[in-house]
């Protein structure tokens, strides 16, 4: 059955490293899929205000293309401060997001897990729980929490936020859209043995499916599902 589906994503790239196996299945599916790009990832970087504008539009650019591999009917992108969303009151992030929910009306949304060490993470995720607090008549019917390579499994495990998935999608015949899908991030990935690499990402999707019997799958943390 055609679904909505929002996925919340702090930076360009980030959607395809959590979700882009799931983006690609559910699309293929008939479902509306919607990106909403809350930070532009590049204005805490180092150098001039030109370079910073070159990297945003090439940026922005490989994003479009990204998406397009995956299926994505509409993305959008929202300006608030890249690697300083924490300057930022939750409840301004949430009523962004709040409106995004209203415009789409998903079923579905994928978003951060609550752990990552990136801080614009860590927003989005709390953020995105105000936005989808259980409300009557809310669309929002299920949450699932993403991990993103280079920054969920860099927290420390003492910190008990260390991400323990419960939920799995089959991305066996999708994998490949997920590396052409990410490869259009040419500039944001790394050389092996970098976890933000795509034999990294292609070895995680291998070890997530073995552990559930599949040859290739995308792990999430249930924020809820109600049928």
């Amino acid at each position: 059955m055609k679904k909505s589906i929002l996925v919340i994503a702090a930076h360009p790239d980030d959607e395809v490293l959590g979700c882009g196996g799931a983006i690609a299945k559910y699309a293929s599916e008939g479902s509306s899929i919607h990106v909403a790009f809350m930070s532009d990832g590049v204005f805490s970087r180092e150098g001039d205000k030109d370079l910073k504008d070159k990297e945003l539009l090439s940026r922005r650019e490989a994003a479009k293309a990204a998406l397009k591999v995956l299926g994505v009917e509409s993305f959008s992108f929202n300006n608030f401060p890249d690697n300083k969303m924490d300057t930022i009151a939750t409840i301004e992030v949430a009523k962004t997001i709040e409106g995004i929910i209203k415009k789409h009306q998903p079923e579905i949304i994928f978003t951060h897990h609550y752990g990552d060490v990136n801080v614009d993470h860590r927003k989005v995720h709390e953020a995105t729980t105000v936005a989808c607090r259980s409300q009557p008549l809310h669309p929002v019917k299920s949450i699932l929490c993403f991990e993103i390579a280079s920054s969920s499994e860099w927290q420390f495990s003492y910190t008990g936020n260390g991400f323990l998935p419960n939920y799995f999608i089959d991305i066996s015949e999708f994998l490949s859209k997920k590396i052409e899908s990410l490869s259009k991030y040419e500039y944001e990935m790394r050389k092996w043995p970098h976890s933000r690499s795509l034999k990294a990402v292609e070895n995680l999707a291998h070890w997530r499916g073995s552990i559930v019997g599949v040859d290739a799958a995308e792990a999430f943390a249930v924020g809820r599902i109600i049928e």
